[in-house]
């Protein structure tokens, strides 16, 4: 039976770390289950896969509809988590936590938290989302923008351009805000 615990530090965040039956032969290990999502979240419908060399940083991106789970089958990742929600009873709040191989956590991430990893070894991301890919539903933050403070646990991060160009907190334009509580 998996352990499902909600954050104390953002609301709606959770995470899970599931059971893992291992013999001679290796290993077994359920790493999603919609009885594990929050009730009312709506039903994951597509799967992602991405392959990062260590030192990467993706990110931070956020959605206004969006919600996002995530587990790491290969390697370990830095997860960096910021509640951007106007309203929210969390809202500042910053979540760091790793993502790996050996523990097999999931991580639930709910609409207008931005959300970001560092690749801290070679590793492999597995994402759900909610809904199909919407280009004007993907938002970003600055990964190192000040207010949010976090430590991405690499000195020198490997990013793209769209993930170096994105604009710090107190740039992003209101109607880019997501609001605590409203999903479309």
């Amino acid at each position: 039976m998996a352990e499902v615990v909600s954050s104390e530090l953002i609301d709606g965040v959770y995470i899970i770390t599931p059971e893992v039956f291992d013999d001679d032969r290796g290993f077994f290990v359920e790493t999603y289950r919609r009885e594990w999502i929050p009730k009312g979240s709506r039903e994951m419908l597509q799967a992602n896969r991405g392959d990062r060399q260590a030192g990467c940083v993706v990110g931070l991106h956020y959605h206004l509809h969006q919600a996002d789970y995530w587990y790491v089958p290969f390697g370990t990742v830095r997860v960096v988590l910021h509640d951007l929600r106007v309203g929210s009873p969390t809202e500042g709040g910053t979540i760091e936590t790793n993502l790996d191989d050996v523990d097999h956590r999931g991580l639930f991430i709910p609409p207008g938290v931005a959300h970001g990893f560092a690749s801290l070894t070679d590793a492999t991301i597995t994402y759900l989302v909610d809904s199909y890919y919407n280009s004007s539903d993907e938002l970003g933050v600055a990964w190192d923008d000040p207010e949010i403070d976090a430590e991405w646990g690499v000195a020198s991060p490997i990013l793209s351009k769209r993930d170096a160009n994105n604009p710090l907190l107190e740039n992003i334009e209101d109607h880019l805000r997501p609001s605590y509580g409203l999903r479309n």
